[in-house]
Parts: C-alpha cells; sequence; structure tokens
C-alpha cells in the first residue's frame, strides 16, 4: 500500500466514501505524495506521451495558427500567449520558434505557464531558456489582457465525478474500501437538476462523467477573450458529448488499475467538449474537430515533406511514423479532438474553419 493509499483509507475510515473527484485531486496533486508534485512523468522514461513530444510540427502548427489568429483581431498588443499544463515546455519552445518571423508577435506577446507542478516548472525553465516566463498557479493569475492560449492533454486530468443513472435520478460512483482495498461503489439516489438535459439520452445503468474544475477554468477563459480578445485552443482526447465511464490510469506506458497504487499513475478521464462549450459562453466556439484533419488544414503534410528532405534511415523512419501517429485515423488522428475559443463574431482560429 502506497503512503497516500494508507491516508486515504485512514480518511474513508474514519468519515466515510468520497467523491471520484477528491480522488483524483489527491492523487495527482497531494502536496507530498502526488503524481504530479514528485515527478517529470513525460516521455521514454516516464509514464506516457504527448503529441509535442512526439514531433516538433506539433507545437509549430499550433503556434502558426494562434498567430494567425493575433493577426486576424488587429494584432493587439502587449497580448497574453499562455499555455495550461505545459509539460516539458516542448510545445512552447516550439511555438516560440515557428512564429519568431511573424511580424510584431514576439515584441507584443507575454508569456505566461498555468503550472502547479514544481518539478515540471523546473523542466519548462530548462527547455525555454528565458527570462521573461511567468508561471501562475491558476488560470485566474493572468494578467487582464488579450488572452492567446493553448491547452493540449490539459482537461483530461482534471477531477472528474460520475454519475450512474437511476430512473429519473442518479447515484454518484464513490471511492470506499473494501476491507483495506479502495474501491468504487454507489452512493444514494437522488436528483441532479445539472443532468436534466442528460435524461434525454441516458438509459438506466448510463454513466455521465462532469468536471467542474473544468467547467470553471474554461468560463475564466471564455470570459476574457470575449471581453478582450484573443483565441484558445483545447486539445484533448474525448467527443462532444460524455457518456460512459472513461475514467483511466496509466503507469509505464500501459493501463493501470487506478486505485491499485494511488499517487503511483497518471489518471484521466475523456474530456466532454460540448460541456466546456457551455462553459465559455459568452465566448464564441467553433465545430469540435479531429486533430489529424486540424493539422492537415495548417499544412502537416508539407511540413512533414520538408522536414522528411534532410533525413534518412532510423531518422526519417522514426519522423514518417510521427506523423502517421499524430494524424492517422487508427491513432490520435481521430481520438484527439480540438476545439476553439473566440470572441462572439470572429471567425474561429486557423484549422478550424467551419
Amino acid at each position: 500500500m502506497t503512503p497516500l493509499a494508507a491516508q486515504l483509507a485512514a480518511q474513508i475510515a474514519a468519515t466515510g466514501p468520497i467523491s471520484l473527484a477528491d480522488y483524483m485531486a489527491a492523487c495527482l496533486m497531494h502536496p507530498e505524495h502526488g503524481y504530479y508534485t514528485r515527478r517529470d512523468p513525460l516521455g521514454t522514461g516516464g509514464d506516457f506521451t504527448t503529441a509535442p513530444e512526439i514531433s516538433q510540427m506539433f507545437g509549430e502548427l499550433i503556434g502558426l495558427s494562434l498567430a494567425q489568429a493575433w493577426l486576424d483581431q488587429g494584432a493587439p498588443a502587449p497580448f497574453v500567449l499562455a499555455e495550461l499544463g505545459p509539460g516539458r515546455g516542448t510545445l512552447m519552445a516550439d511555438l516560440l520558434r515557428a512564429t519568431r518571423g511573424v511580424p510584431g508577435f514576439h515584441d507584443a506577446l507575454r508569456l505566461h505557464l498555468v503550472e502547479a507542478s514544481p518539478a515540471l516548472r523546473a523542466a519548462q525553465a530548462a527547455t525555454l531558456g528565458r527570462d521573461d516566463v511567468t508561471w501562475c498557479d491558476r488560470v485566474e493569475d493572468l494578467p487582464d489582457a488579450p488572452l492567446y492560449l493553448v491547452a493540449n492533454e490539459f482537461f483530461d486530468a482534471l477531477p472528474i465525478r460520475q454519475f450512474q443513472r437511476a430512473g429519473q435520478g442518479w447515484r454518484e460512483r464513490v471511492v470506499g474500501l473494501d476491507g483495506d482495498t479502495l474501491t468504487l461503489g454507489l452512493g444514494p439516489e437522488s436528483a441532479r437538476p445539472e443532468l436534466d438535459h442528460r435524461l434525454e439520452d441516458t438509459r438506466d445503468g448510463d454513466i455521465v462523467e462532469t468536471s467542474a474544475p473544468a467547467a470553471v477554468i474554461v468560463a475564466g477563459i471564455g470570459a476574457r477573450i470575449a471581453a478582450r480578445g484573443g483565441a484558445a485552443l483545447i486539445v484533448d482526447y474525448g467527443d462532444w458529448r460524455a457518456l460512459g465511464d472513461t475514467f483511466q490510469a496509466v503507469a509505464g506506458h500501459a493501463p493501470a488499475d487506478p486505485f491499485a497504487a494511488p499517487g503511483e499513475a497518471d489518471l484521466t478521464a475523456h474530456v466532454d467538449f460540448e460541456a466546456l462549450a457551455r462553459a465559455a459562453a459568452p465566448a464564441a466556439h467553433s465545430r469540435l474537430c479531429p486533430q489529424g484533419t486540424f493539422l492537415a488544414r495548417l499544412g502537416i503534410g508539407a511540413r512533414a515533406e520538408a522536414l522528411a528532405r534532410g533525413l534518412s534511415g532510423v531518422a526519417l523512419d522514426s519522423h514518417v511514423a510521427a506523423f502517421r501517429r499524430l494524424t492517422g485515423a487508427d491513432e490520435m488522428g481521430t481520438l484527439f479532438k480540438v476545439l476553439g475559443l473566440m470572441p462572439p463574431g470572429t471567425a474561429p482560429p486557423p484549422g478550424l474553419e467551419p
């Protein structure tokens, strides 16, 4: 039993079951035993690999989309360039390199990274090698200015609650104890007015997931963009409307039991993009777009060909594999989606055209 498992078991034994959201928050961000507070989880030596770590093309094209959105809105200066959960800083480094030739973009940007993990902040500082980075604990700490923001695989790691349909009501799935083992159980049936709209597309036993932290964060982003201008690109796995149990754990690049070793595995759930779009109002939102389509519209094919000209052998094979992994329908190309936020009446960021 991990130290965090022992703490959670003692808490549950004393005060009763806890929500899945509270369990996730403890596992991921506990100040002493949390998964993200103690390690760099990325890459071959970690537990998972994100798109920016697969190929530089991903961050480059994200950057060019945001830069063109900035130009389309009149090149406001100064503006906040922000990333939520920036990992090692790889995406931002590629974004900044790709946009160096956009007139005025770098002079006007004020770089802010929203990152709670001390270990990852150190990695980001090393990757970027800049003295003008401001780290924030929360989106609310960003300056009041036009906001151009990217969030790649950020919302999937925010705590969720799960509710199981029971007639015209719902029962919450909660974390309790079976002996001294952490396990999922069901709370009492209750009405959930916030889920009334889901009575239309669910049946008894169906599971619906919600994320209050995600709604709060995207509401703040949407309010800023609607009031001051800007754009956001949200990239994650999920779909327009969540249905079913998508809660999962990954350790060592393989699926794991999410209750076996709290604090030792990454915990995620699919993103409900409809819920994000609703919460972002009064900002407008784009149509949800598969990642492969988004990158193709931005010219990843031509960029891949250009990079391939200088490669051969193993390096070329790796490059081709990275392109396929980012865009392939059987890999990240359709599982991952992109949602854009922008001021009302403004065109969506490039790549997300209707």
